[in-house]
Order: structure tokens, then C-alpha cells, then sequence
């Protein structure tokens, strides 16, 4: 009997210890914004999403998300206006669905209210200064013509990129096309091969601008560690594909996570 109670106490201490390791899933799904104010530096076409094809893929997307049923939905709003995003959530949904594209109530509201979730979390940090005019100042002071061609040519080379795409791709290819390894990396170049060498010797406006980015996306990180509870396990995080592609840096050197790719949930 002592015999089958010691092995009764292993079997449950080796159970709680792998209850304590189990790693969470995070699903970073990185997204255009669907009604494209033209805020982003590189100037791309809209995408009609509200069209009845869109309508209907949005509609096998996020029953696909509900499959994959995360305990929490992070999206790309700013968390000192929580009580604003609760507002807009318990708005009636179905309306909100015919009238807004914006990706947030489309894949988001559309997703959560599908699982039951009483909310979403807005995870977005604004107090960041992104001096893009500033750069392009330094890199003229400082005689870098090479680079501010090398600059120009790089965005004028991702509009025409995008654009093609957005022109011949439907709505799930494009999002599953933005969530590769290949725009990913593309996402994060920009800052780490143009962005910081712009500027004199004694002029670090360049590093200064990624330093900014990487601040915004590092408080985002932060919110989604914080806001995720030991009882939750599997999340959704939407963002702008920029954003997503640092919070992956960010969550690979996390052991508590485990990234899911967009392609594994849509399959």
C-alpha cells in the first residue's frame, strides 16, 4: 500500500509539473489595416473586405479561429482607452459587421463574439515619436544620397509589391502571404538595415526612430505578458503586420510561449 501511495504522489507531482511547463499558444495573426487611413510611410491600394466574397472568407477565418479557440483576443488599441474598447464591443455586433472594415470588427469583434468572450484587450502603447521626416532630413545633412535612393527605392519597390498582391490575391491569401517568414523578416529590414544609418556620426535620429518602434511593440509585448493569465491557455494577438513581425522577436526567446502560425489554423 506505501508502495501505491508514493507512486499515487510521484504521478501527481509529475502531472502538476507538467501542467506548470505546458507552454501557451499564441496566435500572431498580422494584418493590413482594412480601411487604410494612409498613416504608414509606404502608400499602398485599399482592399475592399466588405465585398460578399471578403464577407464570406472573414466568415471561414474566423470560424476557423473559433476552432482554434483562444482564451483572449489582443488587438491593436490603445490600452489607456480600455472602457472605450468595451463600449464599442458591446455594440450591437451585426451592425458593426455591415458598416465598419476596419480589421479590429471584422476579424476581432467577428471572432470573440463567436467564442463567447465578454471582451477584447487593447494592448497599444502611443506615447512614441516615429520622426520619419526627421531621418530623411539627417540622411540629406549628412550627404547620404546612396541611402536616401536606397530608401526611396525600397518603398516604392514594397508599393509595387503590395499592390500587385492586392490586385490579384483574395483576402485569406493576402493575410496568410503577410504571416510568412519571408514578410516577417521584410517588416523588420527596413529599421535594422536603412533606418539606423541615417544621420551624421553625431546624429542618431535613425536609431532613435527604431529605438521608438521597438519601445511601441516592446509596452504591446509587455501588456499581452501582463495581461495573460496562468488559466488561459491559448491567445490571439491582431496587429499590423509590422507589429507582429517584433512581437514574434520578442515571444521565440520566451519559453512560456509557443508561437501557432496562421497557415496551421486556416488549413
Amino acid at each position: 500500500m506505501k508502495k501505491i501511495a508514493l507512486l499515487l504522489v510521484f504521478t501527481i507531482a509529475l502531472n502538476t509539473v507538467a501542467a506548470q511547463t505546458k507552454k501557451k499558444q499564441i496566435l500572431l495573426l498580422g494584418t493590413f489595416h482594412f480601411e487604410n487611413p494612409g498613416l504608414d510611410v509606404a502608400k499602398v491600394n485599399t482592399f475592399n473586405v466588405m465585398s460578399d466574397k471578403s464577407q464570406k472568407e472573414l466568415e471561414n477565418i474566423t470560424n476557423k479561429i473559433k476552432k482554434f479557440g483562444p482564451d483572449k483576443i489582443f488587438v491593436e488599441w490603445n490600452y489607456q482607452k480600455q472602457d472605450k474598447l468595451d463600449k464599442f464591443y458591446n455594440r450591437n455586433a451585426d451592425s458593426l459587421l455591415h458598416i465598419k472594415a476596419d480589421e479590429i470588427v471584422q476579424i476581432a469583434v467577428r471572432s470573440a463574439k463567436k467564442l463567447g468572450h465578454k471582451k477584447l484587450y487593447g494592448i497599444d502603447y502611443n506615447n512614441t515619436d516615429f520622426p520619419y521626416d526627421s531621418l530623411v532630413k539627417g540622411m540629406t545633412a549628412a550627404n547620404q544620397f546612396d541611402l536616401i535612393k536606397k530608401n526611396e527605392d525600397e518603398m516604392k519597390q514594397y508599393e509595387i509589391d503590395q499592390n500587385k498582391k492586392i490586385a490579384k490575391y483574395n483576402l485569406t491569401e493576402l493575410l496568410l502571404d503577410l504571416n510568412t517568414k519571408a514578410s516577417n523578416e521584410e517588416n523588420i529590414g527596413w529599421y535594422l538595415e536603412t533606418a539606423t544609418k541615417g544621420g551624421k556620426t553625431d546624429n542618431f535620429v535613425g536609431a532613435y526612430l527604431v529605438s521608438e518602434w521597438y519601445r511601441r511593440n516592446l509596452y504591446m509585448y509587455a501588456l499581452i505578458q501582463k495581461l495573460t493569465e496562468s488559466k488561459d491557455d491559448k491567445i490571439m494577438v491582431l496587429l499590423g503586420a509590422g507589429h507582429t513581425a517584433m512581437i514574434r522577436e520578442f515571444v521565440e526567446h520566451n519559453p512560456e510561449f509557443e508561437i501557432v502560425e496562421l497557415a496551421t489554423v486556416l488549413k
